[in-house]
């Protein structure tokens, strides 16, 4: 086998971000065009989601903000647009007055639920075929790890 030149860091690490980036965007799109998304849109779902999550029922908006892949801005109109239908409720947060308060009212988890149970067979009929067990641990390792990275940087 002939030797190859040395890679470069900076080339490496662009290869390997394009590559996860790549990957993801390929996998939304064929998430996105499932089922599951017929009745609301995947970023909608996933505001739903992490407010499912949130062990006391409410969070604020910046903190949602900090999850979300949305400008602040964005996310504001797609939470007014939820309220609109039902989804989700909020509220002036109590010790700031500039502040707001979001929770999923009981028709937006119903909705987060039942949208939950096709997205997540609809994931693994994507994953299993493509990765064996093991391959989905090791990426899941290393995708927290790097997300731990940049959390504490």
């Amino acid at each position: 086998m002939a030797d190859r030149p040395a890679e470069s860091p900076v080339r490496l690490a662009a290869e390997t971000w394009e590559s996860l980036f790549r990957a993801q965007v390929a996998v939304m799109r064929r998430l996105q065009s499932g089922p599951a998304f017929k009745s609301i849109a995947l970023n909608e779902y996933d505001v739903l989601f992490t407010l499912s999550r949130c062990p006391s029922g409410w969070l604020r908006l910046n903190e949602l903000n900090d999850h979300i892949l949305l400008s602040q801005s964005s996310l504001s109109r797609m939470v007014e647009r939820l309220e609109k239908r039902g989804l989700v409720e909020r509220m002036p947060a109590p010790d700031d007055g500039r502040g707001v308060l979001l929770k999923l009212t009981e028709a937006g988890s119903e909705l987060q639920k039942q949208i939950g149970r096709i997205h997540v067979r609809d994931i693994e009929a994507l994953m299993t075929p493509s990765l064996t067990a093991a391959e989905q641990r090791e990426l899941l390792r290393l995708t927290e790890k790097l997300r731990g990275a940049v959390a504490r940087h």
